[in-house]
């Protein structure tokens, strides 16, 4: 693994926890985090008025299950959301932000095979080791009822370079400004993601979206 990065860290300072999770809030709004997700989930949205349940795994604040949720509204469908994340701070905010979230190892979810529509993990793999990655890969694939949509950062000096530029006039904490170049640095090829979802057997898609973002969508088997 390159790097430490504070979300690794399970005694890091809340309160430097909290600040960084709420600059992530701006960071997956403004930078592609959020829309890659969405664009990803919205063709396979059931029709218009059904109900269906999505898990996000890494939830931290709970943003990108939020947004999730107003996007499928507006096409008439109605989400309910849930979250895990193995911070209790991240979880405690999740909740507070309207979303469900329960405490828990992402690769050991609590949870039956196949109970949950949809299932998705943005920007959670990096943090992992490959042989571990690819653990969780196969977790949130029994998971899952309908499709899962694994989205991370695409690995480019440019991607590096420019965030570490934005992050001063954007007032990131500095402790977010360090983890999101070294979460980029620990970011994937298409070719490194596409062989950790071969490793797990999963029929994935990879697909490039902006800014520096891969999305990984496969249908599970029922």
């Amino acid at each position: 693994m390159i790097g430490v990065e504070v979300l690794d860290d399970p005694g890091a300072d809340p309160a430097l926890v909290q600040a960084e999770l709420a600059d992530l809030v701006l960071l997956n709004r403004w930078f592609g985090g959020t829309r890659a997700v969405i664009a990803a989930l919205r063709a396979l949205l059931p029709a218009r008025g059904s109900s269906c349940s999505l898990l996000d795994v890494g939830t931290g604040a709970g943003d990108i299950p939020r947004a999730v949720v107003r996007a499928a509204a507006k096409r008439g469908v109605r989400m309910i959301p849930y979250g895990v994340d193995l911070s209790p701070l991240a979880a405690r905010l999740a909740l507070r932000a309207g979303v469900p979230a329960l405490v828990s190892d992402g690769g050991a979810l609590p949870l039956a095979s196949k109970s949950v529509d949809f299932v998705i993990a943005s920007q959670v793999l990096h943090h992992l080791p490959p042989p571990v990655a690819v653990a969780w890969i196969r977790e949130l694939d029994r998971v899952a009822r309908r499709a899962v949509v694994v989205a991370d950062l695409r690995r480019t000096r440019v991607a590096m370079a420019a965030m570490w530029a934005v992050s001063f006039p954007l007032g990131l904490h500095p402790a977010t400004r360090h983890d999101a170049v070294v979460s980029l640095r620990r970011g994937y090829t298409r070719a490194e993601l596409e062989r950790l979802l071969r490793d797990a057997g999963v029929p994935a898609v990879v697909t490039r979206h902006p800014i520096a973002r891969l999305v990984a969508t496969w249908l599970t088997k029922c």
